[in-house]
């Protein structure tokens, strides 16, 4: 199991939108955990990170490179150096 820190949570909290543009998918900190964990979301400390977990999942970027792979609607800035990965 993962934990996901407040952050992690605040951070899909706010920022949901980019991948659920048809509405919230969670409403408060409990739900984003609950969410996140249901769905094996995954925390990464850097965009090489970022990269080897698409790789590793067998996702095609589409010629993305460098940080263009930071704009994928499952990947969210943390804004302390981590990232947060969620397959919708």
């Amino acid at each position: 199991m993962h934990e996901f820190d407040d952050a992690v949570l605040q951070c899909f909290l706010k920022n949901q939108g980019q991948l659920f543009p048809e509405g919230d998918v969670v409403s408060n900190l409990e739900e984003a955990e609950n969410f996140l964990e249901e769905c094996f979301a995954v925390v990464v400390n850097s965009v090489e990170e970022v990269w080897e977990y698409f790789e590793e999942e067998g996702v095609d970027m589409d010629g993305a490179e460098g940080d263009e792979i930071l704009e994928a609607d499952e990947v969210f800035d943390i804004g302390d150096g981590r990232y947060l990965i969620v397959e919708g």
